[in-house]
């Protein structure tokens, strides 16, 4: 039950009835007894800092950022960190006597996602290879390479966006035509491609070592065609909800004053209404 010192928070977006956040979030506020709320807060695009500094007003602890804001959750902030400028986007803002602290836990939620679904995987353990150059496949790159990647390659319609994204995040990134399968350690789709209502994502994995990992950042449905084909040859295949459920992590600990758990239980309850397949 609410009271009047209750910590509160929540998702901006346009729109964000979508958003599972808040199912995932109330889900941990229920399983920790906190006096708390996490609400949908659909902002128009010309509002967005208007609407945010409207928050920090309104006493709320913070909230998290989703399409189209994170760009302009970036400009609105007072500070931003390391993850946030690497990202050129932020996801998780964070009120403070009247500050806007930013940053981007999606890079996190990746690898934090792939460590649990691939025990003893590590960004150090290989070359990755990237499908798509937008904001996701941003936030993976920079969280390889920070984490010990020795080589990320992207591969994306639009070479000069590729390149471009590689020129930003420096270090040992590559653009492709073509996706370098026979030494890549790990396969990460970032692109629409397999989610549902979108064409699937063709591609022949047949050059990937068994050992290799596959990953889908694509959560609807839960098994895409690139997971469906990849555990047929044996690998190792590791959803996109896991990135959702741990990118959440640090937010709700800083604005909640709890360390939440990623398990099973959890993922059932914000899977409930996902398609399998």
């Amino acid at each position: 039950m609410l009271t009047g010192h209750a910590r509160l928070a929540g998702v901006l977006g346009w729109p964000v009835s979508h958003s599972r956040s808040p199912r995932l979030h109330g889900t941990w506020l229920q399983r920790h007894g906190i006096d708390g709320a996490y609400v949908p807060l659909p902002v128009h695009p010309d509002r967005f800092a208007t609407a945010v500094r409207s928050l920090v007003d309104l006493g709320f602890r913070g909230a998290n950022v989703t399409i189209p804001h994170k760009e302009a959750a970036f400009a609105v902030c007072d500070t931003v960190d390391a993850t946030a400028r690497r990202a050129g986007a932020v996801n998780t803002l964070v009120f403070e006597d009247g500050r806007i602290t930013g940053s981007n836990t999606d890079g996190f939620g990746f690898v934090e996602s792939v460590k649990a679904g691939a025990p003893g995987w590590s960004p150090a353990r290989g070359p990755a290879v990237l499908l798509g150059a937008g904001g996701a496949a941003r936030a993976v790159a920079a969280a390889l390479l920070d984490g010990g990647c020795p080589r990320v390659t992207l591969v994306n319609r639009s070479v000069a966006r590729a390149e471009a994204l590689a020129r930003d995040l420096g270090g040992p990134i590559a653009v492709a035509d073509a996706p370098p399968l026979s030494d890549a350690a790990l396969l990460v789709n970032t692109t629409s491609l397999g989610m549902q209502g979108q064409p699937p994502l063709a591609i022949d994995l047949a050059p990937l070592s068994p050992a290799s990992v596959v990953v889908d950042i694509v959560y609807v449905p839960l098994e895409t065609p690139l997971l469906a084909a990849a555990r047929a040859r044996g690998l190792v295949a590791v959803d996109g909800l896991g990135m959702l459920l741990h990118q959440a992590r640090p937010g709700f600990e800083a604005w909640f004053g709890v360390a939440p758990v990623v398990d099973a239980a959890l993922r059932e309850v914000v899977a409930a209404d996902i398609p399998p397949r």
